[in-house]
C-alpha cells in the first residue's frame, strides 16, 4: 500500500512540474535580453553585430547540435566568445591574472515559443575581482567593454523579425 501511494505522489509530482521551466538569471552583472528572434536568427544577427561594432567571434561552443547527432533533441544554446587583440593587450599589461575572462561571451538560448534570448555577463562585473591590481585603467578598458556589448546587443535587438 505504501508503495502505491509512493508511486501515486511521484506521478504527481512529474504530471504537475513544467516540462521546461523558464530560466531564472542572476541578478547581478548580468544582462539579458529577450526577443522576438528566433535561435537561428538570433545567431546570425549577433554575429553581424559583433563585427559591426568592431569586434570577432573567437569561440562558439554548445550542446544543441552534439546532442542532436547522439539522437537528442534539446532547445538551440550557444555560448559565442567575442574579443579583439588590442583589449587583451591593454588588460594584460594592467593585470596578467584578468585575461582568464578572455574572451567574453554572449548567451544565446531558443526559448520554448521558437524564439531567443540573448545574455551575458558585463565586462565590468567580470574584471572587477581584478580591479585592485588594474586600478582605473582596467575600470575605463572595462567600462569600454561594456558599451560595446551593449551596442552589440542593441544591434541585434533592433533586427526585424
Amino acid at each position: 500500500m505504501k508503495r502505491v501511494i509512493l508511486a501515486t505522489w511521484l506521478l504527481t509530482l512529474i504530471l504537475a512540474a513544467p516540462l521546461a521551466a523558464a530560466p531564472r538569471w542572476p541578478d547581478q552583472g548580468w544582462q539579458v535580453a529577450s526577443t522576438s528572434l528566433a535561435y537561428d536568427e538570433m545567431l546570425a544577427a549577433l554575429r553581424e553585430a559583433v563585427e559591426a561594432e568592431g569586434m570577432f567571434v573567437v569561440t562558439e561552443a554548445g550542446p544543441t547540435e552534439a546532442a542532436a547527432n547522439r539522437g537528442i533533441s534539446i532547445p538551440g544554446n550557444r555560448v559565442v566568445g567575442v574579443f579583439r587583440n588590442d583589449f587583451a593587450v591593454r588588460i594584460l599589461r594592467l593585470s596578467v591574472p584578468a585575461m582568464i575572462e578572455a574572451p567574453m561571451r554572449f548567451y544565446v538560448t531558443e526559448n520554448d515559443d521558437g524564439s531567443a534570448t540573448l545574455a551575458w555577463k558585463t565586462p565590468t562585473h567580470l574584471l572587477s575581482p581584478y580591479m585592485d591590481a588594474g586600478g582605473q585603467e582596467l575600470e575605463s578598458v572595462a567600462r569600454e567593454l561594456d558599451d560595446l556589448f551593449a551596442a552589440i546587443a542593441k544591434r541585434v535587438a533592433e533586427v526585424p523579425k
